[in-house]
């Protein structure tokens, strides 16, 4: 399964979608109020945030920052899995995957103009 297309993605991903943690909170699309359960998902992205971020620790720690190759093979899995989590909670959102990678885009394009891309804060 080849994918080049970050909706192709999102909706292709969606469809590995099975949980239900029981607290299904409701959050607002397109002026409509439905259920979405997001804490599982979200939870889990941080989560394997984490896990990259502990990958790249234990190479520091264990070898002076050098990511051999089955480190790196590890690190790109473990993308995968922050990948999936993006697209699923853009699902919930009601965003296309696309149009939140497009914004963000034009968001660092607009801070690099402006020089601020440095420093902290989501209003620079």
């Amino acid at each position: 399964m080849e994918v080049r297309y970050a909706n192709d993605y999102q909706a292709i991903a969606h469809t590995f979608a099975d949980y239900n943690t029981g607290w299904i909170p409701y959050v607002g699309t397109n002026n409509a109020v439905e259920k979405a359960d997001y804490l599982y998902p979200a939870l889990g992205l941080a989560e394997e945030a984490g896990e990259v971020a502990g990958k790249y620790a234990k190479a520091i720690r264990d070898c002076n920052g050098k990511i051999d190759e089955v480190r790196r093979k590890k690190i790109l899995k473990e993308l995968g899995d922050v990948c999936w989590f993006v697209a699923e909670l853009a699902t919930l959102l009601g965003a296309d995957l696309s149009d939140v990678m497009t914004d963000n885009l034009y968001k660092l394009k607009s801070r690099k103009e402006r020089g601020v891309i440095h420093g902290s804060g989501d209003n620079r």
